[in-house]
């Protein structure tokens, strides 16, 4: 397979790893990005793929809560000026509303009537297209709820009340006292919008990725040289670094910086007066996982000119 100067050029951001090394990976890996990556993580020449510079979608993430539930949206556009007009934050401040009766569904969200207009949340984006001059999408929903508890919220950089760029949700089941509840809530969600976990605890990661993770660490600890059995040790070593990492529960709280997240809600539940548990976080940062096509052609021939 020909290796592109564009190939090149996106391993080397998605990594950080020089030009002639990222070259060097798509040969070995015939021109697969997933696998050229890991080939460099197995070389110890890059730490992770920086999926979040792939990030270029623009728009809002709103959320709310209501009592014991709560909803996040996201809402894009193609471009940051659009995000700031008033009309569109209105539709994301009312779908995000809506979204507390969606169960998580787009489709559905789509497809309830929008406030006071006598047609869908889907054909309002679509009059707003026509109004605004630039395109809008829907792209997805999540919702919480506790049964028993608090439901909290946190945007990060908002805007407005309730929408932004990072939009964050924590459920806390407990029958412990609700402001307590809620001021643990805040700053749980206030963590996960800083520190990224994947999950909850290493149960409920993707044990795809978990797999993968490990067969990364392994070659790695192969090429040391080691006997097999501290090897093993290595690897079960590292991969225990690693959901500390990514889990919630066991990651450092940022709010102190020495305690682990786990023991902070055992903490709160003495102001709480009962006990807590953390049921599920939602975390929607604009445009993840959305990749947009390269527009910088000065730089792309730029690229082209230094790699063949």
């Amino acid at each position: 397979m020909e290796i592109t100067a564009a190939m090149v050029k996106q391993l080397r951001e998605l990594t950080g790893v020089g030009m002639m090394d990222c070259k060097k990976a798509l040969a070995e890996t015939n021109g697969d990005m997933d696998a050229a990556v890991d080939w460099l993580r197995t070389r110890g020449l890059a730490k992770a793929a920086k999926k979040a510079d792939r990030v270029a979608a623009e728009g809002l993430v709103g959320v709310v809560t209501a009592g014991t539930r709560g909803a996040a949206v996201e809402i894009n556009s193609e471009t940051d000026f659009v995000a700031r007009n008033e009309q569109f934050q209105a539709i994301v401040a009312d779908v995000a509303k809506l979204a507390l009766d969606a169960d998580g569904d787009v489709v559905k969200l789509g497809e309830m009537p929008f406030p006071g207009t006598g047609h869908s949340v889907s054909a309002e984006l679509t009059e707003a297209i026509t109004k605004i001059g630039e395109n809008m999408n829907l792209r997805r929903t999540q919702v919480v709820e506790v049964s028993d508890g608090v439901v909290e919220s946190y945007v990060h950089n908002a805007v407005k009340p309730g929408m932004g760029k990072i939009g964050i949700l924590v459920a806390l089941e407990s029958a412990g006292d609700k402001a307590a509840l809620s001021a643990l809530g805040k700053q749980l969600a206030m963590h996960i919008a800083a520190a990224q976990p994947q999950a909850i605890s290493p149960e409920e990661l993707d044990q795809d990725v978990v797999a993968r993770e490990r067969a990364i660490i392994l070659e790695q600890v192969k090429e040391s040289g080691k006997p097999a059995e501290i090897a093993e040790k290595m690897v079960d070593g590292r991969m225990r670094k690693y959901f500390e990492e990514v889990t919630l529960l066991s990651q450092v709280f940022v709010i102190d910086g020495e305690t682990k997240v786990a023991d902070a809600i055992k903490n709160a539940e003495k102001d709480a007066g009962a006990p807590i548990k953390l049921t599920r976080f939602v975390r929607f940062a604009l445009g993840e996982g959305i990749e947009k096509a390269e527009a910088d052609f000065a730089a792309e021939v730029a690229a082209t000119a230094g790699v063949k």
